[in-house]
């Protein structure tokens, strides 16, 4: 599926929502819907990840070219600054995570 096709797709479920025909829980449903099948079926360079592991990352789907940029794209996504190579050591908790390809 294609951008437009997903926003066509998102537009119908809200215009039906708009016009009464589904209630909220049915519109979120179809929108999940919508989304999951744009990730999974993503075209071009990039491949879509999913974290598996500790909270707040475990369940977090990120879209990137590679693992090291799916994994501080799960990390941001989780509002936590990932660690670089020059960084001082930190006491900081990073959260222990694995990534498999959606």
């Amino acid at each position: 599926m294609d951008r437009i096709s997903a926003l066509r797709n998102v537009e119908d479920a809200l215009r039906a929502f708009e016009n009464g025909e589904e209630d909220l829980s049915e519109t979120e449903r179809r929108v999940a819907a919508v989304l999951r099948t744009y990730a999974t079926e993503f075209d071009g360079e990039d491949a879509v990840f999913r974290a598996v592991g500790d909270p707040p990352v475990d369940g977090r789907v990120v879209v990137a070219p590679s693992e090291p940029a799916a994994r501080e794209r799960v990390l941001a996504a989780a509002g936590i600054e990932p660690l670089r190579d020059a960084d001082p050591p930190t006491d900081r908790d990073i959260p222990e995570f694995d990534l498999e390809r959606v």
